[in-house]
């Protein structure tokens, strides 16, 4: 049974550094492309970063360039997202996402996923 468990979120003002982790288990993060999405409250879910596992090529919508960095750890079968200078808007339920072998361009997709992790909460204040 695959599982993906996200923690590290709570609550931080702006300007602050967060880390999320993303713990993996049933399957092998090496073979998996994989995402970090997050939603908004009255908001649909929306791609933040990803990272391919034959390149580890890095993904990133626009808003959270230079602020943002997806990593992993293929030991430990985690990834990881940093966050800093967090931003009000930066508040949402943050979900980790895999996908054995993904292709470019599925890759800023929900539908591009097949596992997902239970999400964690972010909120940063002004």
């Amino acid at each position: 049974q695959v599982q993906l468990a996200e923690s590290g979120g709570g609550s931080a003002q702006a300007g602050d550094s967060l880390r999320l982790s993303c713990v993996a288990s049933g399957i092998a993060l090496r073979n998996y492309g994989m995402a970090w999405f997050r939603q908004a409250p009255g908001k649909e879910r929306e791609f933040v970063a990803a990272q391919r596992s034959t390149n580890n090529n890095q993904y990133y919508r626009d808003s959270v360039k230079g602020r943002f960095t997806i990593s992993r750890d293929n030991a430990l079968n985690t990834v990881y997202l940093e966050m800093s200078n967090l931003k009000p808007e930066d508040t949402a339920i943050y979900y980790c996402a895999a996908k054995r072998w993904i292709i470019l361009s599925q890759i800023r997709l929900q539908t591009g996923y097949d596992y997902w992790g239970q999400g964690a909460q972010v909120t940063v204040s002004s």
